[in-house]
């Protein structure tokens, strides 16, 4: 018995209307050789015969043979002579002449007017297939000849091996195409492709002896869906002709109104035409077996049976796109830009620079990678994951020791790793994904509101004006507000005004698998990949699809609007696990992948039919949502071997709805099982031509990805400088600062700003009032990045949305004249040899001379000296005056989002108070050292560290109730979620009746 195969998905992620996505296959223009002619020639003078010679021999030879006048009753009782027998034969010759005449007739008009599938002559079999085979290779040598079925040119061959059809060239949506492809080579491959689906009927219908088989598509039992390539091997006896089922019946309207559109997507009750070699008790062969079934099924299928020609009108894939089965993925129609709009907050496709910039702007680019910058969303991703990983850093070598440590600051990149993490910070678009994360987040819980499903989405497209739009795999309904139906039923819109009003909420996030390709007429596409019906395969150059995998993988491991996903990789030279160890994993073959995947789809099978849902959309709005049905990508970069692609076809048929997505390379155009077909080209176009698509293709190059590698294993303290695997990692000592201030009362200087607490600058005149938020802002961003700061991160930090050229050039030039020069004449701001911009040493911040007398403290001078360690520390101490940059205005310093000074500052305080309360308490000044953590405790009051030390410090006073309080306000911090364990554990080892007094002061 047949292994028993799934279908990719329920009837409820069918779509209604999308062509398959086949790469298009160029029409071959055979030239016509002497055979050809002389088969034309013997077809004529066949057909000369049978359709003009018979009845002209019957005629002349034997006569009419019918009687003139009506016969009388005396007829009947003549006797039968061989005259007689003649006569009745010559009557069967001449219902023989016509019934072929007519097929004749009925081939040559179907050839001429280029319908494809003639109509079929009642009991005219053999007779019509004799007729056809006659008249195609009469034409043949026509100007109508490649119209014709393919292969009929080989007179008294077998059709078996011409049945595979050309794919049309395109799909002619109006907004889609950037070049469209000329109508006529279009015409031939349409022309072409009806010709192939003439063949397989005609074939199907000869061995049939003039019946046609119907297969009634059946509910599902249990966990099992029918699919095609069941079908296919129950009744054809090889699942792999599933494609002969699937061009017999594509875009047919079914029972309930819906077309197919993907071979994988079928719905019970739908009826499908078979091949006529079919076999298996549950075909209905009409018109024998009609009695046998219900009249419904009956009526079912002779209305089915009338859309069989459904190609004829144009219908199907045709050059022109003029159906409405081309609702796939498309673009959208764009709204009209808000009037006098800033510039765009993206790169525009065509040329990849940033938001920025403008092409004035492009002698300034010193360099940095265009295709970060062109990509905003993994841009924010990528510096929204490294930002953690460098917090996870600081806190993981905090836990270290309370004097030097390693993780103070992480080091400086160079390199093309500081290229990369400038082309971050200028690319970077966190408002787009904070929005898009709410507006999805925010329509699965309005639709979980009104227990409604999610839809199947295929695709979003992210408007240069900031609308939103989801293309759904199939119309939904009416979108819950302020949600808003698109150009059609299958589009829905959430202007960018409404997504901005979207608030956080505790759902799970609905569409993890969007990921980005590319731009489009100012549009970004994100295919989701865990809905795709199949295979989506990547064809190009090695170099060329490897850039699109990393870019692929990267977003999907780092993007802001997704919870938890697994993402596979095989074939990728470059390990990328370090930018999220929790969800890329690494195999080593296809074998591997074969046999994880296997499992895996097996289990979410078991899963899912367990838990009663159709599809993992069903599972992330029941109560699991946050545990359960997180998506797995697979990314295969390398090109499997045709067994191989047939195991995976057969995997991935059932992907869909298990929230599994493969994407496979690919050096051909005809992978198994590929559902959507792409193309990325040398020039760094992303081509998907019956998609109707032709982006500008989001990658990630070799050298890129090597420096994003990079800045991640240096942000890991395991790895990085200074850690287990480095240079002083066994010791703890800490970095040196990047910029070592000299706090000798000789070392005072020109220009000092107040950073940590409230903004001030002591040694500068007052800027004019109108440019002063700008220039103080310029400044702290300089002060903050002592290496250097590119000119573009400038322009991007302070202008989020976008700026000129000539003002962002006009801003340094004030900022040069703001700050001055030193007394030598040297330029407070300089430019250096990598066109970023510094700061002279005699331009400090509080910052800079904390850091320094925390170092000099515990690394320099103070290490020798106990005198000179207490007054250092203390003078640290005295610094901290609040938050950083505690008055900032509203709305301004949105790129300390992208710092992690807010993880550094506070502490670099905490370690200051408890090296000074250590030093105290080397003198039993118990006091001195609690007033030190006290201090400390205002600027980092959840360093878990300065708590415990407080308490050992208040222990040591020898004063009970006041170390009661000290429980009694750790709890009453700690709110619902409870004192952290370690705190607890040390309470009870200094204070075992805690619990008692605070109860008593609750």
């Amino acid at each position: 018995m047949p292994r028993r195969r799934t279908s990719s998905s329920s009837s409820s992620t069918a779509p209604s209307a999308a062509p398959r996505n086949r790469t298009p296959q160029p029409v071959r223009v055979r030239r016509r050789s002497f055979g050809d002619f002389v088969k034309a020639f013997l077809a004529f003078v066949v057909l000369l015969v049978l359709v003009v010679g018979v009845p002209l021999a019957l005629a002349t030879q034997i006569g009419w043979p019918l009687p003139d006048g009506a016969p009388s009753l005396d007829w009947l009782q003549r006797e039968i002579t061989v005259q007689t027998f003649l006569h009745i034969l010559t009557v069967v010759v001449w219902f023989a002449w016509a019934q072929f005449t007519a097929c004749v007739l009925v081939e040559v008009k179907a050839a001429l007017s280029g319908v494809g599938v003639p109509g079929r002559v009642p009991g005219a079999g053999p007779s019509q297939l004799l007729a056809r085979q006659l008249v195609a290779a009469l034409l043949l040598v026509g100007a109508t000849a490649a119209s014709l079925t393919p292969g009929l040119s080989q007179l008294g061959q077998s059709m078996e091996g011409n049945q595979k059809p050309s794919v049309a060239a395109a799909q002619q949506t109006p907004g889609i195409f950037a070049q469209q492809q000329e109508q006529a080579a279009g015409t031939a491959s349409a022309l072409a492709e009806q010709a192939g689906q003439a063949a397989a009927r005609a074939d199907g219908g000869s061995a049939a002896h003039g019946d046609t088989k119907y297969y009634r598509i059946q509910p599902p039992e249990g966990r099992h869906h029918d699919s095609l390539w069941e079908i296919a091997d129950r009744h054809l006896g090889d699942g792999r002709r599933y494609k002969e089922i699937f061009e017999l019946n594509k875009d047919r309207v079914q029972p309930d109104g819906s077309k197919l559109s993907e071979a994988s997507l079928i719905r019970p009750g739908w009826i499908m035409e078979m091949p006529g070699d079919a076999r298996g008790g549950e075909l209905v062969e009409m018109p024998d077996e009609a009695p046998n079934v219900s009249e419904q099924v009956q009526q079912q299928i002779s209305d089915y049976a009338r859309t069989g020609d459904h190609a004829q009108g144009g219908g199907g894939s045709g050059a022109h796109g003029g159906g409405g089965d081309n609702a796939q993925v498309s673009l959208p129609e764009q709204r009209p830009a808000p009037a006098a709009p800033a510039t765009p907050a993206t790169p525009a496709p065509s040329t990849g620079q940033d938001h920025a910039a403008t092409p004035a702007a492009a002698d300034h680019s010193f360099g940095l990678p265009e295709a970060l910058l062109a990509a905003p969303l993994l841009a924010a991703g990528l510096l929204g994951a490294l930002g953690r990983r460098r917090r996870q850093a600081l806190w993981q070598s905090a836990l270290g020791s309370v004097g030097g440590r390693r993780g103070m600051e992480p080091p400086t990149p160079t390199g093309d790793a500081q290229d990369v993490q400038d082309a971050l910070l200028v690319g970077a678009d966190p408002e787009g994904v904070r929005l898009l994360d709410r507006a999805l987040r925010g329509l699965a819980a309005a639709l979980a509101a009104e227990s409604r499903p999610l839809p199947v989405v295929y695709a979003a497209w992210m408007g240069g004006n900031g609308d939103l739009h989801l293309q759904l795999a199939q119309p939904a309904g009416k979108p819950p507000a302020p949600w808003q139906l698109g150009q059609d039923q299958t589009f829905w819109l959430l202007a960018r005004a409404d997504a901005e009003r979207y608030e956080d909420v505790d759902t799970a996030a609905p569409y993890p698998g969007l990921v980005s390709l590319g731009t489009m007429d100012d549009s970004r596409l994100l295919l989701n990949l865990e809905s795709v019906p199949g295979i989506v395969s990547l064809g190009g150059s090695e170099a060329d699809r490897t850039a699109v995998f990393a870019s692929v993988a990267a977003e999907l491991a780092t993007n802001g609007w997704s919870d938890r996903m697994t993402i596979t990789l095989v074939g990728f030279g470059d390990d990328l696990t370090p930018l999220a160890p929790n969800r890329i994993r690494h195999l080593d073959g296809f074998e591997d992948l074969f046999e994880t995947m296997s499992a895996e789809t097996r289990q979410r099978r078991g899963a899912l039919g367990a838990a009663g849902h159709d599809s993992v959309l069903t599972g992330r709005t029941g109560p699991a949502q946050h545990t359960r049905w997180a998506p797995h990508l697979v990314l295969l970069a390398t090109q499997p071997s045709d067994e191989d692609a047939l195991r995976l076809a057969e995997l991935a048929a059932d992907a869909g709805r298990l929230g599994i997505g493969y994407l496979v390379g690919t050096e051909g155009t005809d992978l198994p099982g590929a559902a959507w077909e792409m193309q990325i080209t040398g020039e760094g176009k992303l081509l998907a031509p019956l998609l109707g698509l032709e982006l500008e293709a989001q990658t990630l190059p070799a050298a890129q990805q090597r420096a994003v590698v990079e800045l991640f294993t240096a942000a890991d303290p395991e790895h990085g400088p200074g850690g287990s695997d480095g240079p002083g990692g066994a010791s703890g000592t800490a970095n040196t600062p990047p910029f070592l201030v000299d706090i000798s009362e000789q070392g005072r200087p020109a220009v000092y700003a107040r950073l940590v607490g409230s903004y001030e600058i002591i040694g500068l005149d007052a800027p004019d009032g109108e440019r002063s938020a700008l220039l103080h802002e310029a400044l702290a961003l300089l002060l903050l990045h002592r290496e250097g700061v590119h000119p573009r991160v400038l322009s991007s930090a302070l202008w989020p949305r976008g700026v000129t050229a000539d003002v962002r050039d006009a801003l340094l030039e004030r900022l040069r004249a703001w700050l001055g020069t030193d007394p030598d004449g040297t330029p407070r701001l300089t430019t250096d040899a990598t066109g970023r911009l510094t700061l002279a040493k005699s331009v400090v911040s509080d910052l800079d001379v904390l850091r320094s007398l925390y170092y000099e403290a515990t690394q320099g001078r103070g290490v020798g000296s106990r005198q000179v360690r207490g007054r250092l520390l203390t003078d640290a101490l005295v610094l901290v005056r609040g938050p950083l940059l505690a008055d900032r205005p509203e709305g301004r310093y949105r790129w300390l989002t992208h710092e992690i000074i807010d993880a550094q500052l506070p502490l670099l305080v905490a370690d200051t108070g408890l090296a000074l309360s250590e030093f105290h308490l080397e003198k039993n000044r118990a006091e001195k050292a609690i007033e030190a953590l006290n201090a400390a405790l205002r600027t980092a009051p959840a360093d878990e560290r300065l708590w415990h030390e407080l308490l050992r410090a208040t222990h040591t006073t020898g004063d009970t109730d006041r170390l009661h309080a000290l429980a009694a306000d750790l709890v009453g911090r700690s709110g619902a979620r409870g004192v952290p364990p370690r705190t607890e554990a040390l309470l009870d080892e200094l204070l075992p009746t805690w619990r008692e007094g605070v109860a008593a002061a609750g």
